[in-house]
This record gives C-alpha cells, sequence and structure tokens, in this order.
C-alpha cells in the first residue's frame, strides 16, 4: 500500500478513514431510537417507539395557507439569508408562547435555532470540554446522552421518581462529583412530563433543584418540549420563570406545530446568548428564514391556542388508551401515568431485559425503545419507553397486546432453560415491584 494512503486501524474496521477521525467521534453512534426508525415504519408493525408529533391533527389547509401567503407576500425575503439570531417578529411571538408557562423576557436574548435539539448542539458546544460532566435525570433524553457523548462529556445521572428529579440525589452528586475532582458544567432537565419517564418536577423541588444550583454555582439547561402540552391542569411555571440568570430555556415548535420545519429556540442571558449567536451563524450561518417566516404568519393569523388544545385533546386520548390496555392486558407490571407530553415508563420484571426482547417484538409487529437507551451508565435494563402521541388508540390496544405476547414469550423462554423453577406469565404473576422506580 502507497505512504499516501490514509492510514488504518488495526483490526477489521472497512472504513479507510477510521485512524484519521478526531478522538470526540467516538461519542457518535446510532441511537436505539434512530435504528428502530426503519422497523418501525413498516405499516404492519404498531410502533410505540419514537416519539413522532400527531401532525394529521393540524389542518394541512392552515399550513398551506401560511405558506401561500409568506411566498405571495415576503418570498424575497423568504428565500434568502437571514439573521444569525432568527427573524425579529417571530421571536417577539415566541415570548407570547413562552409567557403561557410564566416566562417574562426580553426578544433580544431569543436565538433561533435549526430545532431545539440544535441549540442544545450549540450550547454543549460552548461549555463542554473533554472530560467535563453533565448532571441529568435518569433516565434522560437518549439523544441529549448522545449529544454530551461528543463532546467528550460524561453523562451523570440523578435519581427520579414520580415527582421528578429527587433534590437530595442531585446534592449527592454534587457532593461527589466536586470531592473527586470532577467538572460539573450544567445541569440537563425535562421538568415537565419528562422524555422518557413522562412524569413532572414538582413546585416545590423547582424551587429546590434551583436553590441548589444557585449554591453550587451550576448552570441550568431546560428543556422544554412538551409543557404546553398538558392533559387537564398545566404543569408548574417553567423554571426560568423563577431563575433567570442561572437558566438556559430551550423551546421548539415540534410539538405544537409540525416538526418538518425544525424551528426551536433558545432563551439565554445576556453575555450566553452572544456567544449563542456567533455559534450559531458559525454552524448554519442562518437558520431558515422560509420555516421561520411560516410559523410567524400561522401565529399571526390562526388561533394557534385553539390548535394546541386539540393537540392535547389527541395525546389524552391517546395517552388513555394506553394506560387502559396495560392495565388490561399487563396488570401486574407498573408504569407512570403522565399528565401530559408523550412517553409512558414501563418497569418489567427484573430479570427481564428489554433490549434482548426486542427482536421478538418486532417479530411480534409491535416496536418499543428500550430503557437503556436513555442512560449513559447502562441502567433501565428492566424498562421500557413507549410513546403514545403517533398511533391512534386503536393500534396502541393492539400493540400492548402484542407487547404481552412478547412479555410472555420472554418469561417462557426463560422458564424453559431455568434451573431455579417455574416462573409464571405476566397474567397471573404479582410481582413486588415498588410504583415506579425512575432511578
Amino acid at each position: 500500500m502507497s505512504s499516501q494512503n490514509p492510514p488504518q486501524s488495526s483490526g477489521n474496521n472497512l472504513d479507510p478513514w477510521y485512524g484519521n477521525y478526531a478522538d470526540r467521534t467516538a461519542g457518535l453512534a446510532a441511537s436505539e431510537v434512530r435504528a428502530l426508525f426503519a422497523v418501525a415504519s413498516r405499516p404492519e408493525v404498531v410502533s410505540l417507539a419514537g416519539g413522532m408529533p400527531a401532525v394529521s391533527a393540524l389542518p394541512q389547509e392552515l399550513v398551506v395557507e401560511s405558506m401561500n401567503r409568506v411566498m405571495s407576500e415576503q418570498g424575497s425575503v423568504a428565500l434568502q439569508y437571514g439573521s444569525g439570531q432568527g427573524v425579529p417578529k417571530l421571536r417577539e411571538q415566541i415570548l407570547d408562547v413562552m409567557a403561557m408557562e410564566g416566562i417574562k423576557a426580553s426578544a433580544d436574548d431569543v436565538v433561533v435555532t435549526t430545532g431545539s435539539q440544535h441549540a442544545l448542539e450549540l450550547v454543549s458546544k460552548l461549555f463542554l470540554n473533554p472530560g467535563d460532566v453533565v448532571l441529568a435525570e435518569g433516565p434522560s433524553y437518549v439523544t441529549a446522552i448522545v449529544i454530551f457523548r461528543s463532546f467528550q462529556a460524561e453523562t451523570h445521572h440523578v435519581a427520579m421518581d414520580e415527582y421528578g428529579m429527587v433534590p437530595e440525589s442531585l446534592r449527592e452528586n454534587i457532593a461527589r462529583l466536586k470531592a473527586a475532582g470532577r467538572t460539573i458544567k450544567f445541569l440537563y432537565t425535562i421538568p415537565s412530563f419528562q422524555n422518557p419517564a413522562g412524569v413532572t418536577l414538582s413546585w416545590e423541588r423547582r424551587l429546590e433543584v434551583l436553590q441548589i444550583a444557585r449554591e453550587n454555582n451550576i448552570l441550568v439547561l431546560e428543556d422544554n418540549p412538551y409543557g404546553l402540552l398538558h392533559f387537564d391542569a398545566p404543569p408548574p411555571p417553567a423554571l426560568r420563570s423563577i431563575e433567570q440568570e442561572g437558566v438556559i430555556y430551550l423551546g421548539t415548535f415540534s410539538k405544537t406545530f409540525a416538526p418538518g420545519f425544525r424551528v426551536g429556540w433558545a432563551l439565554a442571558p445576556h453575555a450566553i446568548r452572544e456567544k449563542l449567536i456567533l455559534a450559531n451563524e458559525a454552524a448554519v450561518l442562518s437558520p431558515s428564514s422560509f420555516s421561520q417566516l411560516v410559523i410567524s404568519q400561522y401565529l399571526d393569523t390562526i388561533d394557534w391556542r385553539a390548535q394546541v388544545d386539540r393537540f392535547r385533546g389527541v395525546y389524552k386520548e391517546r395517552k388513555e388508551a394506553m394506560i387502559s390496555a396495560l392495565a388490561e392486558y399487563l396488570p401486574n407490571l407498573s408504569w407512570t401515568d403522565p399528565a401530559g407530553g408523550f412517553y409512558v415508563w414501563l418497569t418489567l420484571p427484573p430479570y427481564l431485559d428489554s433490549k434482548q426482547m426486542l427482536p421478538r417484538a418486532v417479530k411480534e409487529l409491535v416496536a418499543y425503545t428500550p430503557g437503556t437507551a436513555f442512560y449513559a451508565d447502562g441502567g433501565g435494563r428492566n424498562n421500557i419507553r413507549l410513546s403514545f402521541c403517533y398511533p391512534t388508540p386503536e393500534s396502541i390496544r393492539i400493540g400492548v397486546r402484542r407487547l404481552q405476547n412478547v412479555i410472555n414469550g420472554e418469561i417462557d423462554l426463560l422458564e424453559t432453560f431455568s434451573q431455579t423453577g417455574p416462573m409464571s406469565t405476566v397474567s397471573d404473576r404479582t410481582f413486588s415491584a415498588p410504583p415506579p422506580n425512575l432511578d
């Protein structure tokens, strides 16, 4: 081989450029959620896996009308480069959206991004050095963990229960990491209808978590894609409504309008905002002017609050269908019962492995996301995230019935090879597990 050829690593890797990649690419890997998309998109499979919004509940004519008006009235602007901070009018309208969660802010401190996940990536780029630590709930959003790992940072999980993050666990984690000389860069949290657990941080705990962060000079990164999608009572006000200088707030139109437009935002303290704009310009030059103007037109001319109410009704009906099906088909398991959002967190018997069960599930034509996807430390082996946002209530019921077959089939298999005696099926076994343990 010529000396001009790129170096290759040892082993059987087929990528000739393998030895040239930056060290940080070692943290890039396909998530278990992404790996499921190809299978879950097959029409015969009931997908309880991906958190895809029910865009069918958004009247298409409203979107077409907004797009047509943008092109007829602002076409030359919509098709051109724009500001790295975002369209000024849309930033003003975003203030109205955030006001529904108690946030008072200036449009000058809003930075529009290509979806809120892009904002999460920009914040990580600004703050994380190799070896830094991010604190996050356990379990936590799968792609956030991937992003932190891509910047060679470690995610350390804070325990949760039915009221959200446990403040005492947060204190213990901070003390342990400080004693070990580790650098904690920020606390990442989804306080309302959390992904994947579906639980909501109580008002009292919001105050306590912010107090702990202030005492330890730790920045809080509040990710809030689901906060407006409550079923009955709204969640407590956003963390950013309580604390301004110590919280970066991430929002998105993906769940309350449509994800295809890829428009999100960050609300940040002034100094951080300046760096976010620079990072945004370095990454994408400017977020899509067309997408921003369509959403701005939609917010300006349509009763968007009524549309959010419609989404709430759709998701509430689907959540109730899932809870009812779980109670019927898997009555002896435990699960969370979210008051909003997209997800239910199911706890299996401790001897089952949700990731190992997945091929059986695909064969049974049902897809879910294994709990291990939501932990950086290998946790969640006997947990499953079930998404009720996309399938119809009828499909949800079929999917949960198929899931029962999967779980009972796995138990039968273990019983066949077990040397410790027979094991009962889910339908007649009473598990001694406590209420959903999210630790």
